[in-house]
């Protein structure tokens, strides 16, 4: 089940006047929920460690008549916490408010099992599927509390409900974002405006994948694109019910 309505839409100008940050905005389904974030009216903060794939989506927004998004370099490998501070403190600097936070970014890992899993991926991983997002979060949070009605949205992943051979670390991280976001849902709720939920995509014709599942026709799973539309729900005040829940993108 997977909690959303399935027949919504998002009206042309859903987001008008929302600033959204999303991580992993250079590919993928961060490119797609950017662009379509961006076409609905918000200014659309970029990150990503691939400064040309973000300058692409940047020049994508502006080409489409989009507000001027942000553009942040941000290697989420970092594990310092002095570089998420930073860039909270440039932004509470400028006036902004953030009323959607989308944790997209992470990596893949080694697919093999546990007791093969090498440590240098094992912890790379963690860092940046699970670690990058309490550090980031941490840090943003008074600009989300800024906002009138703040979203956040993890992306999560069906091996991260229930737990699959080889999947490893990435597993792993996984089930920790449902854990962290139920965690951080629970401390908010009734005491705070922002609301916290994770989607799972479930199977998306990404690079990702495609690298996990080699030997699957692309073109059997549907576009990111087609998709976008979840993730536009829960940014939007249409959801502002919905707190605490794991849900699903396609069903």
């Amino acid at each position: 089940m997977s909690g959303l309505p399935p027949n919504w839409r998002p009206a042309q100008d859903e987001l008008k006047n929302k600033t959204i940050l999303i991580t992993g905005a250079t590919e993928g389904i961060g490119r797609a929920v950017a662009l379509a974030c961006a076409r609905l009216g918000a200014e659309v903060l970029l990150t990503g460690r691939n400064e040309a794939a973000l300058e692409s989506v940047y020049d994508t927004i502006l080409n489409e008549g989009g507000r001027t998004p942000g553009l942040i370099p941000l290697d989420l490998r970092i594990t310092q916490h002095e570089p998420y501070d930073e860039l909270a403190e440039t932004l509470l600097a400028e006036g902004l408010a953030i009323d959607g936070l989308v944790h997209n970014a992470g990596v893949l890992g080694e697919r093999r099992a546990l007791s093969q899993t090498s440590p240098e991926s094992w912890q790379e991983v963690l860092q940046v599927n699970i670690t990058a997002t309490f550090l980031l979060t941490r840090a943003l949070m008074p600009l989300l509390e800024r906002a009138s009605l703040a979203s956040i949205v993890l992306t999560s992943s069906g091996v991260g409900r229930r737990g699959k051979a080889f999947w490893g670390a990435y597993a792993v991280s996984k089930f920790a974002t449902e854990g962290y976001m139920q965690v951080l849902a629970d401390e908010l709720g009734g005491t705070s405006h922002i609301r916290v939920n994770s989607l799972n995509p479930g199977a998306v014709n990404t690079r990702m994948r495609r690298a996990a599942y080699p030997g699957e026709p692309p073109d059997s799973n549907p576009l990111p694109e087609a998709l976008t539309d979840k993730w536009i729900y829960l940014l939007s005040d249409a959801s502002a019910s919905i707190h605490g829940k794991a849900l699903s993108a396609q069903g």
